[in-house]
């Protein structure tokens, strides 16, 4: 099994990924491909030395560095106090031991904050110097295949807080990709069961239609609809080329966000029963329906967490009920079973740690008490996670997430936090970067990442590729002693194909923090601006 993956994990690892996109860091390319293409490295590090030295002796600048006054997108511009974004330079491979010295040193608290459905493009695809839409003369210079229409349709802005989106299963992002073409998006969503992309006429679907009439997988967000989303990619870190982590939907997306994996179990007190699978369907029914019982045989993060004693929460909606007997509809502000997979993991039960799941408001008085675990991931509750076609503004689940972070800014623990915020899958949205293969699993389209801490490198992108594996990555680096998912190292092995953490083209998210500058202070936000 180790070794019939092998050839896809190496042509995975020397896979570039071209940029596309209105970007000019010229050197930030070049050392893109060159992480990519071992045959370049010579020539683009020299390249890249000579650019490094120019730059440095015409303007004393360093790659990085913050410009003041960058234009941003839909008018207006980005002042030198907004601190709008360059691109993170890499760390050179003799401070890495240090930069991780560093970071167990600063960093005491990791927290994951997961929202839902949106793609890259959608909420970022024109945020200054990030890779987001393809321009052409000012102009998004991007057009793909309309059905009903007849002819090709562009991304647009849309000012609702309302969408549709489009389906987003396994079937549906590999058409959407169109094996590299990416333009599948809106005739996957006239296949599926939208009512607006396929009955454009009616006047109740004009909020849901762009003007072209095209279904609204094709609309994009600024500051505009998103502002405090935007104020903390320019204060903190933005990475655009973060993936979601398998080629389907929320359920398989948060079962690699706490284990790198997502399957069906033959036994499920068995984790050498489990085969790849995301799709899911038997085993979501059975969360549905609220079953106490095993389902998911191999590994995840929290057994690791449990055998080298560090303090983990996971967070969901006040009234959420795992287990039968139940308040029917789930009360007002339930975390659904697809976002919460932890109570169904045999491991959870095997170590006695299912306190470890807690609600929102054991996490607000955590986070005012200086009390936060070392590791933390907090989903929304119903109404709140920004999923489209769920009847339910953008603004409140910018709402929660602002509420989330001004929570942990204003307690004890700030400086000695690290909050990444992401979304599970892209909703069927378009985006225009083909996601790099690292096993039949994915990764998925490219969704948004955020990294925001008094140790962040201000005001930068991160380009390297990212998925949720990073995360378990850095957990593992910060509090396990590096230890991985491994079948072969730890002491519960499972039949996983691929230990994702160790995937070559994987990025790592220390080269996020400068551990060297002041730490940023909190930066305040009106929950609903």
């Amino acid at each position: 099994m180790w070794l019939g993956w092998a050839p896809i994990l190496a042509a995975a690892a020397f896979a570039e990924v071209p940029p596309r996109g209105g970007r000019s860091d010229t050197l930030g390319r070049l050392m893109r491909g060159a992480r990519t293409n071992p045959v370049r490295w010579l020539a683009a590090f020299a390249v890249a030395a000579l650019l490094a030295a120019a730059c440095s002796a015409a303007a004393g600048g360093s790659v990085g560095s913050a410009s003041p006054n960058v234009p941003s997108a839909e008018g207006g511009s980005a002042s030198a106090s907004t601190e709008p974004a360059g691109t993170t330079p890499a760390a050179s491979p003799g401070t890495q031991q240090t930069q991780l010295e560093l970071a167990r040193e600063h960093i005491k608290h990791l927290v994951f904050i997961v929202q839902e459905n949106r793609s890259f493009d959608h909420y970022f695809g024109t945020f200054p110097g990030a890779e987001g839409f393809p321009m052409r003369n000012g102009r998004i210079n991007v057009c793909i295949p309309d059905p009903i229409a007849g002819h090709c349709v562009r991304p647009y802005h849309s000012t609702s807080q309302l969408q549709q989106g489009g389906p987003h299963d396994e079937e549906a992002s590999q058409a959407d990709v169109h094996g590299g073409r990416m333009d599948g998006f809106v005739r996957v969503v006239i296949d599926g069961h939208e009512y607006c992309a396929d009955h454009r006429s009616e006047s109740r679907c004009a909020t849901y239609l762009g003007p072209q009439d095209q279904p609204d997988v094709m609309s994009y967000h600024t500051a505009k609809e998103i502002p405090n989303y935007w104020t903390y990619a320019r204060r903190f870190v933005l990475q655009d080329h973060m993936f979601a982590p398998a080629d389907s939907w929320t359920l398989p997306a948060h079962l690699f966000l706490v284990s790198a994996w997502a399957a069906s179990c033959s036994n499920p007190r068995d984790p050498m029963s489990c085969q790849s699978n995301l799709d899911l369907g038997a085993e979501f029914a059975a969360q549905r329906e609220r079953r106490d019982v095993p389902i998911w045989a191999w590994t995840d993060i929290t057994y690791l967490l449990h055998e080298h004693g560090v303090s983990w929460s996971y967070y969901v909606g006040d009234d959420t009920c795992f287990f039968d007997p139940c308040q029917r509809g789930g009360g007002r502000e339930h975390t659904v079973s697809q976002q919460n997979p932890l109570p169904w993991f045999t491991d959870i039960r095997e170590t006695g740690q299912m306190n470890r799941i807690q609600t929102h408001s054991q996490f607000y008085k955590a986070a005012a008490a200086g009390n936060l675990p070392s590791v933390s991931w907090m989903m929304p509750h119903n109404g709140v996670g920004e999923h489209p076609s769920n009847g339910e503004p953008i603004w409140k689940g910018q709402r929660h997430v602002t509420n989330v972070i001004n929570a942990i800014m204003r307690g004890p623990d700030w400086n000695s936090t690290a909050i990444f915020l992401t979304w599970d899958d892209w909703g069927g949205f378009y985006d225009h970067v083909e996601p790099p293969r690292v096993d039949r699993n994915g990764y998925g389209i490219r969704v948004p990442g955020l990294l925001i801490s008094p140790w962040a490198r201000a005001g930068t992108i991160d380009s390297q590729t990212l998925s949720f594996d990073a995360y378990l990555k850095l957990i593992e680096d910060i509090f396990l002693q590096r230890e991985r998912l491994n079948p072969r190292t730890i002491s519960r092995p499972d039949s996983r194909p691929t230990v994702r953490e160790k995937v070559p083209l994987l990025g790592n998210l220390l080269k996020d923090f400068d551990f060297t500058q002041d730490p940023i202070p909190p930066l305040i936000l009106d929950p609903r601006p």
